[in-house]
């Protein structure tokens, strides 16, 4: 009887825990010359709480790098995420975009809306209207891509000068300039009503201030977004430290 009633107990209490998680769809968009490989440990310990996760790879980078071509842009991209959730039928997404992917899901938003049900930014572009990946990130940052634009394949890629020559995959691959150049034009006030999130990762030894993306953890601030910051980071959250990220990546705790 004793053993009984504790079997009822731990039952209850089991269904008890999952009752109060609520599986989510997450939509993980990667950086610039990264791929979906760069979010197997994130998607893993996602997973293990019940939620489904789906990892883009954007055309021309990570498995896709074969594809790489100059005609590759900022909307070959948007779509690539676009027809993710579409030919999956997936609602109430949670879409993350990290660094370059910011600009990514931004777009997305704007385009299926009634799709998405929060945003998460992590060390991420945040554009305005009208804006492309170099004039939104600053005349410091932008110099810099510029300088590395000028370090172009034949095919009108960006060579991600910090791999090593031999160096083994995954690893990060040449990215499609044109995708740093072409303007990102929005046109859904919906999209700018989505409950969204803010992490912005700062490197050990530096100030909030001084981080690349600073400006964009300004605007989410201004915008009225979740905002977290993970201090001796870097800016590969999801290979330093992806048990804290994934644990700001979850739904915002109410106050």
């Amino acid at each position: 009887m004793k053993k009984l009633f504790l079997l009822v107990c731990f039952y209850t209490s089991f269904q008890n825990i999952h009752a109060q998680i609520i599986p989510e769809n997450y939509v993980i968009v990667h950086g610039a010359w990264g791929g979906a490989w760069d979010w197997k440990k994130v998607d893993s310990l996602l997973s293990a709480t019940g939620n489904k996760v789906y990892r883009v790879t954007l055309t021309g980078l990570g498995e896709k790098y074969h594809l790489a071509n100059a005609k590759i842009g900022l909307y070959t991209h948007i779509y690539d995420v676009v027809n993710t959730i579409l030919f999956e039928d997936l609602h109430n997404v949670v879409l993350v975009g990290h660094s370059y992917g910011g600009m990514v899901i931004t777009g997305v938003a704007d385009s299926l809306s009634s799709r998405i049900k929060r945003l998460v930014y992590i060390d991420a572009l945040l554009p305005n209207n009208g804006e492309n990946v170099i004039s939104a990130k600053g005349a410091g940052v932008s110099e810099r891509l510029k300088q590395m634009s000028a370090n172009l394949t034949k095919d009108s890629l960006i060579i991600p000068t910090w791999v090593k020559a031999g160096a083994m995959f995954p690893k990060d691959v040449p990215h499609p300039a044109k995708t740093f150049l072409d303007t990102l034009w929005l046109k859904n006030k919906a999209a700018l009503k989505l409950p969204a999130t803010y992490i912005l990762t700062v490197d050990a030894g530096k100030k909030p201030e001084e981080d690349d993306f600073a400006v964009f953890a300004d605007r989410a601030k201004k915008r009225g977004f979740t905002y977290y910051q993970m201090d001796n980071t870097g800016h590969t959250p999801e290979r330093s430290k992806p048990r804290e990220l994934v644990e700001l990546m979850l739904p915002p705790k109410k106050q």
